[in-house]
């Protein structure tokens, strides 16, 4: 009777009490939600300020923290030790001539097993980590980019807005010249062309200026900007390190770090499987009670241990190994091609600053020059309307190839900063 009471108590201790017990100790759920309530001001948004938005309610961002939230359960699995077992049987029904065992079994991991599992949990927990750090690197290029095309779009509606003040004054002129009887209606025609060629250039301004500031709005999960304008000197391009300084500096990128931490990964991985080759034992102990012998209670010892003659886990570790093999490979051609992206972006750097400088130095104050003296010959009667035309055509485009090359200069900027995930020392302000 002291078997079967011993046996019920152990089958509802099993059943009940240690499921019980396991759901208790996880009961607590991560945060539901991760991203941060963010406050966008209506005034004029820094790029610090927009920086800051989007590193703290950037939902890819959030999504990061969760697999790394994801790992720490696969870190806390990964060294648990394997569960005892129970087992029973009874043989013979008859009460004379019953036999009841009563058996405890646990299997005993060899092979380093727990060691391999614990190692690779905690490779993929870096590696988590790693493309949590990429991720930010990524989205601050985006939000540096992104704050780059507001500043150069507010830049080219105020340009646009300038050409359409001009083209008013232009067509307001023409008119008074031609009914002075000074000019041909032809002048007057063309003055209303340009006025509504620069009107559509005002209208396609504002659309762009409003898509870039829904983009970056986008960045901190705002689907509708809130702030009104954004605040910077756009013409303030930073410097960078040189091309050897930078290239130097890749190794600790995090892409190439993220490629460094799979090959870690994935050696860990071939642990494992090679670790599955040594079977594991499972030893027993337990009792017999025998009721042909008046209800003896005799001892039961054992050992299970598998042989392996057919599945020695060969093809899973064939798979480790080349998956690793691979993850080599791939660190090299990370490694060219992000060579070859930030010598791209160099170059388009230097390109965009000697353009914006050539703009600013020479080009734009001849342009500024020929237009004035064009427009007031234009007004006291010395020049025909298309010199006028001509003037002011050079004059906005001049204009409009420096503001795009200003903001290449920065999203060139922007790029090798995600490259190298560097945005502090190797990037100072230009003074």
């Amino acid at each position: 009777m002291r078997v079967h009471t011993l046996l019920i108590y152990l089958l509802f201790l099993s059943v009940f009490i240690l499921p019980s017990m396991a759901r208790a100790e996880y009961s607590q759920e991560p945060t539901k939600n991760l991203q941060a309530q963010t406050i966008e001001s209506a005034n004029g948004l820094t790029l610090q300020t927009a920086l800051t938005l989007a590193l703290e309610a950037n939902p890819e961002i959030s999504v990061a923290i969760r697999e790394r939230e994801a790992i720490e359960g696969v870190v806390t699995q990964a060294g648990t030790r394997p569960n005892p077992s129970i087992s029973t049987s009874i043989q013979d029904t008859r009460r004379d001539t019953r036999q009841v065992f009563l058996q405890l079994n646990q299997e005993i991991e060899l092979g380093n097993k727990r060691e391999a599992r614990i190692e690779a949990a905690d490779a993929f927990y870096n590696k988590a980590s790693a493309k949590l750090e990429s991720k930010k690197a990524e989205i601050h290029a985006n939000v540096v980019t992104t704050f780059y095309e507001v500043l150069a779009g507010q830049e080219r509606l105020k340009l646009s807005r300038s050409s359409v003040e001009v083209a008013n004054l232009a067509l307001d002129a023409a008119s008074k010249r031609v009914k002075a009887g000074k000019s041909s209606p032809v002048e007057e025609t063309k003055s209303k062309i340009a006025e509504s060629s620069a009107k559509i250039e005002f209208n396609q301004a504002a659309s762009q200026l409003s898509s870039a500031r829904k983009r970056l709005s986008a960045l901190w999960g705002n689907p509708l900007p809130v702030f009104e304008s954004a605040q910077g000197d756009v013409e303030n391009i930073p410097s960078v390190s040189s091309l050897a300084d930078l290239s130097a500096s890749l190794e600790s990128s995090p892409a190439i770090s993220l490629a460094k931490l799979e090959i870690s990964a994935r050696d860990s991985m071939t642990k494992i499987e090679r670790s599955k080759a040594t079977p594991n034992i499972t030893i027993s102990a337990g009792v017999l009670n025998n009721q042909e012998l008046g209800g003896l209670n005799q001892a039961l010892l054992g050992l299970s241990v598998p042989i392996p003659v057919f599945d020695r886990n060969q093809g899973n570790l064939q798979e480790a190994v080349s998956r690793q093999y691979k993850a080599q490979d791939e660190l090299v051609a990370v490694r060219a091609q992000l060579l070859a992206n930030l010598a791209t972006q160099y170059e388009r750097l230097n390109s965009a600053r000697q353009t914006s400088e050539s703009l600013r130095s020479e080009i734009l104050p001849g342009a500024q020059s020929a237009f004035d003296a064009a427009n007031k010959g234009f007004n006291a009667g010395k020049f025909s309307f298309l010199d006028v035309l001509d003037a002011q055509r050079t004059l906005f485009q001049a204009r409009s190839i420096y503001i795009q090359a200003l903001l290449d200069a920065h999203q060139a900027v922007a790029e090798i900063e995600r490259i190298t995930g560097n945005t502090a020392s190797s990037l100072t302000a230009k003074p």
